[in-house]
């Protein structure tokens, strides 16, 4: 089942697209979207989540900009557009709506209050800068662009976090990797994980860089250490 809810920021009120499994209470999962916004590869997400027995919740981040967008990476217009908002997007505002976002999810009456974070490309770096600065229960981070320009906000992570790498990433080049690998490594609630030969957003249902192979052990990753901090006790 699934539908829209609406969160209040201090900034104004954004809709996030809600997947609720069969059994409540359930904790919750912040899914936080690519360039893209809420499409139907953020949707599926969220749906696969609840079918594995969370909350899933994806605000809409642009909401201040372009609410409701809904784009893919099959045109050139497409990630053109994408690439815009990408450059024009207020990071320290996302960190506020996914903080809020954290909040309404513990307070929902089929929530346990556990909430965990899954962010890809640019939701994975929202991912790491609001474990970073607000913590969660447990995050989950694929492939963060731009994750090298922050890396002075790693001391601030005491929540277990997980982030995935495309070995041939064309927007993450390996020396970028290794900066983040050493930012992260004294970190023991952290994990790093690589995947050689793959290309940016290998785990985007249906893009253009899907590699399933590795997109099955990422997700497999993902959902073993949700598990371990969203469904114990």
């Amino acid at each position: 089942m699934h539908n829209q809810i609406q969160i209040s920021t201090v900034d104004g009120t954004l809709s996030a697209y809600v997947a609720r499994p069969v059994v409540t209470p359930a904790p919750a999962v912040v899914v936080i979207h690519e360039v893209f916004g809420v499409n139907a590869d953020m949707r599926q997400s969220c749906d696969e989540l609840a079918a594995q027995g969370y909350l899933a919740i994806c605000p809409d981040l642009f909401w201040r900009t372009e609410p409701g967008l809904d784009l893919s990476d099959r045109t050139e217009a497409e990630r053109a557009k994408a690439l815009a908002l990408y450059t024009a997007f207020d990071l320290d505002a996302g960190v506020r709506d996914i903080a809020a976002t954290i909040e309404a999810a513990r307070a929902m009456p089929d929530a346990t209050g556990k909430v965990g974070l899954v962010g890809y490309c640019l939701g994975g770096l929202m991912t790491y800068l609001t474990t970073a600065r607000v913590g969660a229960d447990v995050a989950v981070a694929y492939y963060p662009g731009n994750t090298h320009l922050h890396l002075e906000e790693a001391a601030g992570i005491e929540s277990p976090l997980i982030v995935h790498l495309a070995g041939e990433d064309e927007y993450i080049p390996k020396e970028t990797q290794q900066q983040i690998v050493a930012a992260l490594v004294n970190h023991a609630q952290v994990e790093v994980h690589r995947y050689p030969g793959c290309h940016h957003a290998f785990a985007r249902h249906r893009g253009m860089s899907y590699d399933a192979e590795a997109a099955a052990l990422a997700n497999s990753r993902t959902d073993a250490f949700l598990a371990r901090y969203l469904k114990k006790g």
